[in-house]
């Protein structure tokens, strides 16, 4: 493959809600669900993403996320199983999808999210990767991406095969698409058909008017459990049965259907070679369990990024100072990090940050993220009391936390117009392309900066002079100042210190403008552990 598999469309945040029925309602006589867990999971386009990203492609997908929970989830999840998000805007709120079940089986699916939004307008990148693309999936769920005009310019203009899954919803297809997937319901929604034919006349009918309709190379009819029926160049189509009846959960096989046939023109396969791929491999989808088997649910609890906490910690908190400074035409800034013993760096490299911009959000990392990153003894300061610190200062107007190793899935989710590092970061010249994060900027259009730090701040130094003083602090503190390195201005460490122009701090201000005012010692770090 030449360049990534881009899968373009609309995402929801699935849920499946398991558990037990033992007894009916009192007042209606319907089953009481007595709830024993659930699984979250993107649906949609994103589901189609993450089984091409699962036989081992490069996944690019471009979608639209809510400025919301549900947005924040999704981000989570994808970037988790390897998916590049390049996000669009999303209005309103992210669209999802509750199945509750019992035993395996669906009692009930309880759709939310309203209407669907308008998506905002793609970025150059987004047009770009779309152009150098090895194969694009549409993957259309009839809530707006695919009606975009200048992705739908894009998607035209592109020299690589495009493969349109349909909704009754959506537009047509644009023209030349190399295949089109409806199932047979679709298909009876697109085309008027004469009732009494056959289940196959009425397959094929259907799928030479699209074909007509669309100008596709190419429109392959899934059959269910009896496989699927493909009409190209002549006029009699190619049936291409399951190998196998597999009875089960169906959800998704359809997504496992295009990707596969997508995956497969990529490699520069045939279109008949690709339907008969893609038949085998979602008839062995639904076999092997369907969905539950093919995308566990995840070891470890929910990111707590998803958390809110009030007093401006959280996702909620996060979207609403976004959300007001995006809809005055205003300037997101973010910048991240550990935050562990807040000093007088961390300050200037806030307070430098925020005069960027109309808002500052801080990406902190969670508890489980520093330990992976900085080992068991770290931090020394609990999230939530990190968190409220950083809140209470005046030049921070949200904080949000997140679990991964990089607050990459943070950033797509939020989309920063300026994403601040601390420090002469990486190349020592302030290269700003060298950064991690840059890369996930272009994505929608924002930039990266660094800001200058105030040398010899370090929470890593500071923790260890403090350890080699015995916890005295006031030679603990002079020690952490006197010739240290910055040595915590990367992504997984937190911004450095400083700002361009900023006096360095007086001595009695080195650290007591950002501990608490109660409770914790300014010169005394406390770890985790209740020892100094």
């Amino acid at each position: 493959m030449a360049g990534p598999v881009v899968v373009v469309g609309d995402t929801l945040l699935d849920r499946d809600v398991e558990g037990v029925v033992n007894r009916l309602c009192p007042d209606s006589p319907v089953p009481v669900l007595d709830e024993t867990g659930y699984v979250d999971r993107p649906g949609g386009a994103g589901l189609a993403a993450v089984f091409a990203a699962a036989q081992g492609a490069e996944v690019v997908l471009v979608t639209a996320l809510a400025d919301d929970a549900g947005g924040a989830r999704l981000s989570s999840l994808l970037t988790a199983a390897g998916v590049q998000v390049y996000p669009l805007r999303l209005a309103g709120a992210t669209p999802e999808k509750i199945r509750l079940r019992a035993r395996g089986r669906v009692l009930l699916r309880h759709d939310r999210g309203g209407r669907p939004g308008e998506p905002g307008e793609p970025s150059e990148e987004v047009l770009r990767v779309l152009a150098t693309a090895s194969a694009v999936l549409v993957s259309d769920y009839g809530r707006g991406v695919a009606r975009q005009p200048a992705l739908r310019a894009a998607l035209a203009a592109t020299r690589a095969p495009v493969v349109w899954d349909p909704h009754p919803r959506g537009p047509a297809a644009v023209p030349g698409v190399h295949l089109a997937t409806p199932n047979e319901a679709e298909v009876r929604e697109l085309v008027p058909i004469p009732p009494g034919a056959s289940r196959l006349a009425t397959a094929s009918r259907g799928a030479q008017g699209l074909r007509r309709r669309w100008r596709a190379g190419a429109v392959a009819v899934t059959l269910g459990g009896d496989g699927a029926l493909l009409c190209h160049a002549g006029s009699t189509p190619l049936v291409v049965p399951s190998p196998a009846a597999a009875e089960g959960d169906t959800c998704g096989a359809g997504d496992r259907f295009a990707a596969t046939a997508s995956l497969a023109l990529a490699r520069g396969a045939l279109v008949s070679e690709a339907v008969q791929e893609a038949v085998g491999e979602a008839s062995a989808y639904v076999a092997n369990g369907g969905v539950a088997t093919a995308l566990p649910p995840p070891a470890g609890p929910a990111p707590v990024s998803v958390i809110s906490t009030g007093d401006g910690v959280g996702v909620t908190s996060a979207a609403t100072v976004v959300a007001r400074v995006r809809a005055a035409g205003g300037t997101v800034v973010a910048t991240g990090g550990c935050f562990d013993l807040l000093h007088a760096g961390h300050v200037a490299t806030l307070q430098a940050a925020r005069q960027l911009g109309d808002c500052l959000v801080v990406c902190l990392n969670s508890d489980t993220s520093v330990r992976g990153l900085k080992g068991p003894d770290r931090p020394v300061i609990p999230q939530g009391d990190r968190a409220r610190l950083l809140a209470a200062m005046s030049c921070v107007d949200a904080v949000m936390i997140f679990d991964e190793a990089t607050p990459h899935a943070a950033l797509s989710w939020l989309r920063p117009d300026i994403w601040v590092k601390g420090g002469d970061y990486a190349t020592g010249a302030g290269d700003t392309s060298a950064l991690p994060e840059a890369e996930i900027l272009r994505r929608w259009g924002g930039h990266t900066v660094v800001v200058p730090y105030l040398d010899g701040r370090s929470t890593t130094a500071m923790i260890a002079a403090a350890r080699s003083t015995g916890g005295r602090s006031g030679d603990a503190c002079c020690a952490a100042s006197a010739g240290h390195p910055a040595a915590e201005h990367g992504p997984e460490a937190g911004p450095a210190s400083g700002a361009a122009g900023a006096p360095p701090p007086g001595p009695d201000r080195r650290l007591t403008d950002t501990v608490p005012p109660t409770g914790t010692s300014a010169r005394r770090p406390t770890s985790s552990d209740g020892t100094r």
